[in-house]
């Protein structure tokens, strides 16, 4: 309330000035001549003279915001021409003239009728003018002026934002700069304090301070701690008037967040760890964690892990969890309960990090001792070695010891173990093991040629716990003994020239033969060759052993000749170099074969030798060449046989064309509808148009024409007879003969009655044959024999 007194009372002094400066301009208009003017010469020599404005015109103000009852008075307009009878008029044209300024047109006086803010405008440019009442003449040539809206200190300070937020790290010096705040206000600045600005902080001490002029917040305490507290709320107010009394303020908050710096090192929250591990644990399974605790955050409260000292270096092993900022204690070898029970490692965490401005508060890192118990497990059976090899001779009796296996039980019952062959290793069942004491024996003899080596796997378990077990690779060599006598390589044979007795012989062999032996090198060369004692002195061929494995077979004369003998079967005797040695006798072929001068085969075959002594090649190639004629011109004729056509019917030697075969027994006539059907004679078949024959298969179907089909219910016989001659006449499938069809029963109740010569003979028959003269040319003959009397007689 007091502060309101304060501004009415201003606004009044401030008026009271306005108004005093309007009359002084009134007086020192009225000090003035109202015209100034010189002279011009008129086009009849009249001196005309011009008038100048006789006021003179300064800025008008009008306070801002005034809120009297009365409009309040800006100034007072008035020329020196004015006598005050009113016949001048005073008019005001511009901004805002007749809205918020009016004018007194007698007096000259300017009201502002409306509140004005200076914020909203600062001026207002208007024109005035004195014109004559009665005829709105000019009297004076409009001026311009200028209303300016005076300030008062109507607006406070105002902040940029409401709230502000600033980080600054911990531990900052006195005096570092955290954050800029800046408010604004709307009042002139050139005019009085209503802008001028002053910073203080309202909360936030004794933390923070705030430069006056600048808004600056600056640290106001060392060694502020994060760890401690690590948000500020601060309140920071602006206030106008120089900051003096009855200015105007606004406020704002900053929220201050410390920045973590690497101030602190990792603690273990305790100087023992008790960890422990079963012997059965595998190696990379999890002992246990450590954690050293770093108050710091982010990347300041990493922490790594490392073990630097202990009897349990070798054996396991420390990684960092990143996540949870643990270090994690793993098993790198395999532990053993009855080897050693406890270990000690020493563990070091440090900071990754380290920031050297606090290196003085080092050192950044803390150990800790972690003691392990090794736990006892109920372990399999361990062998003795990781793997075994044995050895047994070939052909080894049933029985036969290989070797053995041995395992124990590690854990301190050392329960008893049992052995067995795993057979899935010994499909064919090769090998039995003892299952108490690890023997391996043989079931069968053994072929080395076939298998050289032999895998089997042999399990052992604990009597007491069979899920306890352990495997075993057992490799088994079988020996080679000297079972497999040698044989030729290849299968040779031999060919030699026939040639006479004065030819010298060659020094080349026939032929240069090598063996082959199953078994090892060391029972198979080397290979000794020979004739058989029997035959030792051939008087043929003879061998020569070339001691390298081979030999060479060379003739012992010359003159062979086909005619005499062309093949020669010569056994050879092949011997190894085992203990003891074995050998086979192998038979080589040796043929004798034509050559020509340079020694080069012509012919192995004796047949043609004697072909060639009797025959020219000539006369050979005539016989082949009748014999081919002759292959020919059989099949030639079988084919021609093959192709030739078979009669479509197979005739009898009897002509059944003028067979005509008689039945005694009377026909029905024509109301016998059970022994036979008209329709039959039209045939079915031919009424469709095409009549199939029943002795052969047709080669094309037969279309009659049209105009030849009868109606098949006709009665005119003839007109039926003439139709089936003609279609048989033109159809190409049907045989080359007529064929006649005789129904032999005629059925009862006939018109025509009885034809039957036996009763023409016995009775006279009283029936009327007349109808037979119509039936044509063809029944002419029945008419006549049939017909009525009177008409036998006219004829004859």
């Amino acid at each position: 309330m007091k502060e309101n007194y304060c501004l009415q009372a201003a606004m009044v002094c401030l008026s009271m000035l306005c108004h005093s400066q309007a009359f002084a301009l009134e007086r020192r208009s009225h000090l003035r001549p109202s015209f100034y003017g010189h002279h011009e010469k008129g086009k009849e020599g009249q001196v005309l003279q011009r008038s100048k404005r006789g006021w003179v015109w300064n800025q008008f103000f009008v306070i801002e915001e005034y809120t009297g009852p009365d409009p309040v008075l800006v100034g007072r307009l008035h020329s020196d021409i004015d006598s005050g009878d009113g016949n001048i008029k005073y008019i005001l044209s511009g901004e805002g003239a007749g809205t918020i300024f009016v004018i007194d047109d007698k007096s000259g006086n300017i009201h502002a009728t409306k509140t004005l803010d200076r914020e909203e405008r600062a001026q207002y440019t208007l024109m005035a003018q004195a014109v004559d009442r009665d005829t709105n003449r000019p009297l004076e040539p409009p001026s311009e002026f200028i209303v300016k809206v005076q300030d008062i200190n109507d607006n406070p300070p105002e902040f940029l934002h409401e709230t502000y937020h600033a980080n600054v790290p911990e531990r900052s010096n006195v005096g570092t700069s955290v954050i800029q705040v800046t408010a604004s206000d709307a009042d002139d600045p050139t005019y009085g304090n209503s802008a001028k600005l002053v910073y203080s902080i309202l909360e936030g001490q004794p933390y923070f301070s705030v430069e006056a002029q600048t808004g600056i917040i600056r640290t106001a305490l060392p060694n502020m701690d994060r760890e401690a507290k690590e948000e500020y709320h601060v309140v920071i107010q602006a206030k106008d008037m120089g900051g003096h009394m009855g200015g105007l303020s606004g406020t704002t908050k900053v929220t201050i967040t410390l920045t973590d710096v690497n101030d602190n090192p990792p603690k273990f929250p305790q100087s023992v760890y008790q960890m422990s591990v079963s012997e059965a644990a595998v190696p990379g399974e999890e002992v246990g964690r450590v954690k050293a605790k770093d108050p710091d955050i982010g990347e300041n409260g990493l922490v790594t892990y490392n073990i630097v000292d202990g009897d349990g270096m070798e054996l396991f092993e420390i990684t960092t969890d990143y996540e949870t900022q643990e270090g994690v204690v793993k098993l790198k070898k395999p532990v053993d309960f009855e080897t050693k029970r406890a270990y000690s490692l020493k563990v070091e965490a440090a900071n990754v990090h380290i920031d050297p401005k606090f290196i003085s508060n080092g050192p950044f890192k803390d150990t800790v001792t972690v003691k392990i118990a090794v736990e006892d497990a109920d372990e399999p059976p361990m062998f003795l070695a990781p793997s075994y090899i044995h050895e047994v001779q070939e052909n080894a009796a049933a029985g036969t010891v290989v070797g053995r296996v041995h395992a124990k039980d590690p854990d301190a019952a050392n329960s008893p173990i049992r052995y067995s062959i795993d057979r899935h290793t010994d499909l064919d069942r090769f090998f039995t093991i003892n299952p108490e004491d690890g023997f391996i024996k043989t079931t069968k003899p053994l072929d080395r040629e076939e298998t050289a080596w032999l895998n089997i796997s042999v399990f052992a378990a604990e009597i007491h716990n069979r899920h306890q077990e352990a495997k075993v690779p057992v490799a088994i060599r079988v020996l080679d003994v000297n079972d497999n006598a040698p044989k030729f390589a290849a299968p040779y044979e031999g060919f030699i020239c026939e040639s006479d007795q004065t030819k010298p012989l060659s020094n080349q062999p026939i032929v240069t033969i090598s063996a082959d032996d199953k078994d090892d090198t060391a029972n198979g060369p080397r290979f000794i060759f020979s004739l058989p004692p029997e035959i030792i002195h051939n008087p043929n061929f003879t061998v020569r052993d070339n001691r390298d494995n081979t030999a060479g077979v060379y003739a012992r004369r010359g003159g062979f000749s086909r005619q005499k003998q062309d093949l020669y079967l010569l056994p050879i005797v092949i011997s190894d170099g085992g203990i003891p040695p074995m050998s086979s006798t192998n038979t080589l072929t040796i043929k004798v074969c034509g050559c020509d001068v340079n020694g080069a085969l012509l012919s192995c075959n004796a047949e043609a030798y004697i072909l060639n002594a009797g025959l020219s090649t000539g006369a050979l190639i005539a016989i082949l060449a009748c014999i081919v004629i002759l292959l020919v011109i059989v099949v030639l004729f079988v084919t021609l046989r093959r192709q030739k056509k078979e009669p479509l019917i197979v005739f009898e030697e009897e002509d059944v064309r003028e067979n005509i075969i008689t039945y005694d027994d009377e026909g029905g006539g024509e109301e016998d509808t059970e022994a036979f059907d008209i329709a039959t004679l039209q045939n079915p078949d031919g009424i469709n148009g095409f009549i199939p024959r029943k002795d052969i298969k047709p080669e094309y179907q037969y279309m009659p024409r049209p105009g030849l089909r009868p109606a098949p219910n006709s009665v005119d016989v003839d007109d039926f007879i003439n139709t089936r001659i003609q279609e048989a006449d033109n159809d190409p499938t049907a045989p080359p003969y007529d064929s006649i069809q005789i129904y032999g029963y005629e059925g009862r109740g006939s018109v025509a009655g009885s034809l039957s010569s036996l009763e023409s003979a016995t009775t006279d028959s009283d029936l009327d044959y007349d109808y037979l003269q119509n039936w044509g040319p063809r029944f002419k003959k029945l008419a006549d024999l049939y017909g009525s009397k009177d008409t036998f007689d006219e004829d004859s």
